[in-house]
């Protein structure tokens, strides 16, 4: 895996263990973080095969054209994706509307279904992490 990929893997994973530990405090920063955990990871995923983006809109329109229209993920994880993207704008840029503790909560799950579902994309972590 490349520099870039395995960054952006660790900031998955970091961006997950994250929000767990903010949900009870901050639902709002809790689902921006569990968004953040899909973004990094698809984009170390995108990154494994050449391909990278400077926009959220591109990484989405990537994951859906590259990963689940080509057969590599289910339909269902694009919609959880999608659902990730927009709660995270209500949680962000929402005024006076936040994202509940329910709903932090169901994106921080489905958050961890997606990077569960694409670590097997990655190449061996171990092995070709940098050194």
């Amino acid at each position: 895996m490349n520099e870039f990929a395995w960054s952006q893997w660790k900031k998955a994973t970091r961006a997950l263990a994250s929000a767990g530990a903010i949900l009870d405090m901050d639902p709002d920063s809790a689902a921006s973080r569990a968004y953040y955990a899909a973004f990094h990871g698809v984009t170390a995923v995108l990154a494994c095969r050449g391909l990278s983006f400077t926009k959220h809109t591109a990484v989405r329109a990537a994951l859906h054209r590259d990963l689940i229209q080509a057969g590599l993920l289910a339909t269902d994880l694009g919609r959880d994706y999608d659902y990730l993207l927009d709660l995270r704008e209500t949680a962000d840029y929402g005024g006076i509307a936040e994202a509940s503790r329910a709903s932090a909560a169901k994106a921080i799950a489905k958050a961890s279904a997606i990077l569960a579902a694409i670590e097997p994309l990655l190449p061996d972590r171990e092995e070709n992490k940098p050194k």
